[in-house]
């Protein structure tokens, strides 16, 4: 339960044992992680319960990159370099009585507002349209971008497949590029297809996709937040292997219509085949394929915990990485892929091995992906506004700033809250900017030149937690927000470099 600060202000019985009594001290290092090396939300196509997911690179047969749907992680705020933050580690010093009438709890490990050895703490970066490449058109308003990376594996499959033309339908002699062009082409539309699958899928289930991406080893859809269920879970992966093994038998029966030989004929085979092998590769059981994301809610529903879900599955594609490198240049030199020894050469061999080994990176460091998002998602509840905020204190606005420091530090205090004559919160004062402040001119500057007029993005609710306060947070950049209850009351201040440490933390304890 919440108890008195001293003077009537909650205070959070979640906070965690004080390192030292409050009250100003001199700088220190508090030896807590820099925010400058918080994570920013990545997304990239490196994800959460999933990865991009990769693809075999085009070969002598019909290429057959994919990437599965990859659920961008939440993250710390994303920092830009202004230097105005006021970073202190949240060990949860139990401050001294506030007679002040408006504290906060005090996470600050005991230091004084003027004397805080801040780091440079950094504000959250509203959220930016997500790039990517080209931008191709928005289908059920999810941008899909063309990555740089697309354009090279593009002239690679118009290199090989090229060559095949030229053995199959040698009197097409220079005209077979714009055949393997074409197809190409074709090929990502039917990538695209799949990808869109998991999006109305996602959709469907009211899960936000933050965009579509075509790249080198195929495309990945980048879903926001996880399933629910596993049985939506499930859903949401199946949905993209069903639909290329769909556009596999329209294309085979399309054959049927054409003349084999022909180049409609060739291109037919060829998509066909393609995308069968985007479907079967995608269904194997390890992340962050398909598949894998199948197995974890297999798991997920057998145990009923998502995390051991992940565990299995991430490492079931760590093994599968391994088979493919060690398993691919093997098959190719066994003959299974149309090769064989007598065809084999040492180019060959480079080229498969080469092709093995980014392959095996990929899949491995995709399953290490989920690994590290499952448990970023298992610690986020953690991190509780009400823990995190810091005591606050209300001072008018034309109090001198030593005089706002002294009250400060009396009630064991680590921030200011400018308020009006009755009481009603007006702006913040900026930690960065007391510390620029030589103390000497303290009696003569007024807390008001040093505060941040209040938004209402800047007002956070004392019950928010996880997920949600970082998109709160991310949604308006600041260095400190007012922390408010329910009825409207100040409960403290939070400082975003403090949410970025506290994140940080997270993210290094074990599951």
């Amino acid at each position: 339960m919440d108890v008195s600060g001293g003077s009537g202000q909650p205070r959070s019985d979640d906070a965690e044992p004080a390192e030292q009594p409050a009250g100003p001290t001199a700088p220190t290092n508090d030896g807590g992680p820099d925010p400058t090396d918080a994570p920013t939300d990545p997304p990239q196509a490196e994800t959460p319960a999933g990865t991009g997911k990769p693809e075999p690179e085009p070969s002598a047969e019909p290429p057959t990159p994919k990437n599965e749907n990859a659920k961008t992680p939440p993250g710390p705020p994303a920092s830009g370099p202004d230097g105005t933050g006021a970073p202190g580690p949240d060990h949860s010093g139990a401050p001294g009585p506030d007679h002040t009438g408006a504290g906060g709890p005090d996470h600050s490990g005991g230091r004084g507002l003027a004397h805080s050895g801040m780091a440079k703490g950094r504000p959250p970066q509203r959220p930016k349209e997500p790039g990517g490449g080209l931008l191709m058109g928005r289908p059920f308003g999810v941008p899909v971008y063309v990555a740089p990376s697309w354009f090279v594996v593009a002239a690679l499959i118009t290199w090989v497949f090229g060559g095949q033309l030229d053995r199959v339908l040698p009197e097409l002699g220079a005209a077979r590029y714009l055949v393997s062009l074409f197809f190409a082409i074709a090929f990502y539309a039917s990538v695209l297809v799949h990808e869109l699958a998991h999006t109305v899928a996602a959709i469907r289930f009211k899960l936000p996709v933050r965009r579509i991406q075509l790249q080198f080893f195929g495309g990945v859809s980048e879903i926001e937040k996880e399933a629910e269920t596993p049985g939506r879970e499930f859903v949401l992966a199946f949905v993209g292997p069903l639909l290329s093994l769909v556009l596999s038998g329209l294309f085979y029966l399309a054959m049927q219509t054409v003349e084999p030989g022909t180049v409609p004929g060739v291109l037919l085979a060829g998509l066909m085949v393609s995308n069968l092998i985007v479907a079967i590769f995608n269904l194997l059981p390890g992340l962050p394929l398909d598949g894998g994301r199948m197995l974890r809610a297999v798991v997920w529903k057998m145990t009923g915990k998502p995390m051991s879900g992940t565990v299995a599955a991430a490492w079931v594609g760590r093994a599968l990485a391994v088979s493919v490198l060690i398993g691919l240049p093997l098959l190719n030199y066994s003959g299974t892929f149309g090769g064989g020894t007598e065809n084999a050469n040492g180019m060959d061999a480079l080229t498969d091995g080469l092709l093995a080994a980014v392959l095996a990176a990929i899949i491995w460091t995709g399953a290490g992906n989920s690994l590290r998002v499952a448990r970023l998602r298992e610690h986020l509840p953690e991190l509780r506004a009400r823990t995190l905020t810091r005591r606050a204190v209300p001072v008018e606005t034309g109090t001198p700033l030593s005089e706002a420091l002294r009250r400060a530090n009396a009630a064991g205090a680590r921030a200011l809250v400018v308020v009006d004559a009755d009481g009603t919160p007006l702006s913040l004062v900026r930690e960065a900017a007391i510390v620029g402040v030589p103390e000497h001119r303290r009696p003569w500057v007024a807390v008001s030149g040093l505060a941040q007029d209040l938004t209402d993005g800047m007002r956070v609710s004392a019950e928010l937690a996880g997920e949600e306060l970082l998109d709160v947070l991310r949604a308006t950049p600041a260095t400190e927000y007012l922390v408010v209850e329910e009825t409207g009351e100040i409960y403290g201040v939070l400082s975003a470099a403090d949410v970025e440490r506290a994140f940080v933390r997270a993210m290094a304890r074990p599951s």
